[in-house]
């Protein structure tokens, strides 16, 4: 074979062409010390608060995060196996700042904080990343709260309405059913899924056991809750860094489709309109506050109250002011949020609640007391709230629901003189057995949320006296058998109520529908 010289001399001249001068410079440190998921790193003199770090790890490579910039180390934690970094390993720094998969393909996944699968469903097929913690919309980026987010709950519904866009806080002791009011709302987005209206639902399980997460996930998909939510699960066996990161990785993953409004005329694989709403719930995050507590202990960051650093408040704040509705310019989209906060025998005036409760726009406060007497959902309508109230109700509930809440409230008074054992006038009487019967038909089995309708006239009908003389454990089957009534034989006057959205226009149609049922009622 005869050599050529002219193409041995193009290749070369190719290659000096291509030749680049400039070196690849990563800045790089070594770990001096490492233990219960944190890393303290010398070298790094150019690291960036918040940058992420890349650990080279005998086991490959682990992902971190700068916390601390000190004099001559920098602190950091570590996102994932922290036994697997050991102390001399070299440490790169990225310039990046943390990000999580997000997208349609999240979907119907349970993934850890750093959005990887923990489902056996293969990879998640995420194709965008979005920044974990960035700065909230502003004031000019929004609008106010109006457009209901139904929750299919009668006592939420009605007397502490959540608007799209809200932050209603869920607080209690344990085992008072927080996390069923919320699965609750999670079931009861189902009947707008693939609607204008629809609502992706994230659910952020912090510290909690993986057999309740497993239960979660199985309630969620025996009720066709899964195709419209993600659950982004650290669990109390893990780390306390992914503990700490995982409400800010779900409000990341939500606000991918918040912002989707923007686009006209996005669409999902499947051909519905891509949902530009979003519910987030964080159960909870009293959890979350005590795994940042350990963190920053660990860096020997200075203890304040309860020994949390200085800045707990600021770890909840930043992640509830990315919940807002966007302005219309903005495409109109939402991201409401249900924080969770487990209490210690019902004190609510602890450092953790207090921050909370100052943060969002209302609570929703179960008490274990009614839990216990069988008031469940067990709402204490005294001292839940929302600040938002009758701007995120339909108008027929906003019609309806401003009795409700006095007659419960004079009810309470009126119950604890009644027990005194004294002789009652009869408006008294008739005030304790409207009251009873309101109590009564407040009262929910799980997972069965009820539509807005549905609400309207039950408590209608309950605030007009037809249940006044029925037996008080006959009210929820009389309550059953109206909404049955009013879906078959008396479907017009629900119909009428649907379109005219007014009480007031419809009211001797639906009494006169509530009467006809009344008269074939049988108490079983």
């Amino acid at each position: 074979m005869k050599i050529r010289t002219d193409e041995i001399a193009s290749v070369i001249k190719r290659e000096i062409e291509q030749f680049s001068s400039q070196l690849e410079v990563s800045e790089v440190g070594r770990v001096v010390e490492v233990g219960d998921g944190i890393a303290r790193i010398y070298g790094l003199s150019k690291a960036m608060a918040g940058e992420l770090l890349e650990f080279q790890t005998a086991e490959g490579s682990v992902m971190g995060q700068v916390f601390n910039l000190e004099l001559d180390t920098v602190g950091a934690v570590i996102y994932g196996d922290y036994l697997a970094v050991k102390e001399g390993d070299l440490v790169k720094g990225t310039g990046r700042l943390m990000e999580v998969p997000v997208g349609e393909g999240m979907l119907g996944r349970v993934v850890n904080p750093l959005g990887e699968p923990l489902d056996d469903k293969g990879p998640t097929n995420a194709t965008e990343f979005r920044k974990v913690d960035i700065i909230a919309p502003g004031i000019a980026e929004r609008q106010p709260v109006t457009q209901p987010l139904q929750t299919g709950i009668k006592a939420v519904d009605s007397m502490i309405p959540i608007g799209r866009g809200q932050r209603e806080l869920i607080i209690g002791d344990r085992k008072t059913g927080k996390t069923a009011v919320a699965l609750d709302t999670i079931i009861n987005q189902k009947q707008f899924w693939g609607t204008p209206d629809a609502v992706v639902c994230i659910y952020v399980a912090v510290g909690q056991k993986e057999s309740t997460v497993a239960a979660t996930v199985e309630t969620l998909r025996k009720n066709g809750a899964m195709d419209y939510t993600i659950i982004v699960n650290a669990g109390s066996s893990d780390p306390a860094p992914m503990q700490y990161v995982a409400p800010y990785s779900g409000t990341a993953m939500g606000e991918y489709f918040m912002w989707s409004g923007k686009t006209a005329g996005a669409k999902l694989s499947g051909g519905a309109p891509m949902p530009k709403h979003v519910l987030c719930i964080y159960d909870d995050l009293s959890k979350q506050a005590v795994a940042y507590r350990q963190l920053s202990l660990l860096l020997k960051r200075p203890p304040g109250r309860e020994a949390y650093p200085g800045d707990v408040f600021y770890l909840h704040s930043r992640l509830l002011e990315r919940a807002t509705k966007l302005s219309d310019d903005n495409g109109g989209g939402s991201m409401t949020s249900l924080p969770i906060i487990e209490t210690q025998e019902g004190d609510v005036s602890a450092y953790i609640p207090t921050n909370v409760i100052s943060i969002t726009d209302g609570q929703i406060y179960l008490e274990p007391e009614l839990f216990f007497a069988g008031v469940r959902p067990a709402i204490n309508v005294g001292i839940s709230v929302s600040r938002v109230g009758g701007n995120a109700q339909i108008k027929p509930m906003k019609q309806i629901a401003g009795s409700l809440r006095l007659d419960l409230a004079a009810y309470r008074e009126l119950e604890a003189f009644a027990q005194l054992g004294t002789e009652l006038d009869k408006a008294t009487q008739r005030q304790l057995d409207r009251g009873a019967r309101m109590v009564e038909l407040l009262k929910q089995p799980q997972y069965v949320p009820m539509h807005v309708l549905d609400q309207v006239i039950a408590i209608f009908a309950a605030s007009k006296g037809l249940m006044d003389d029925i037996p008080v454990s006959a009210v929820r089957e009389f309550e059953a058998g109206l909404a049955a009534y009013l879906s078959g034989v008396g479907k017009a006057a629900r119909d009428a109520l649907a379109e005219k959205k007014d009480i007031k226009a419809v009211e001797k149609q639906l009494l006169d529908a509530c009467h006809a049922f009344k008269s074939t009622f049988k108490v079983k």
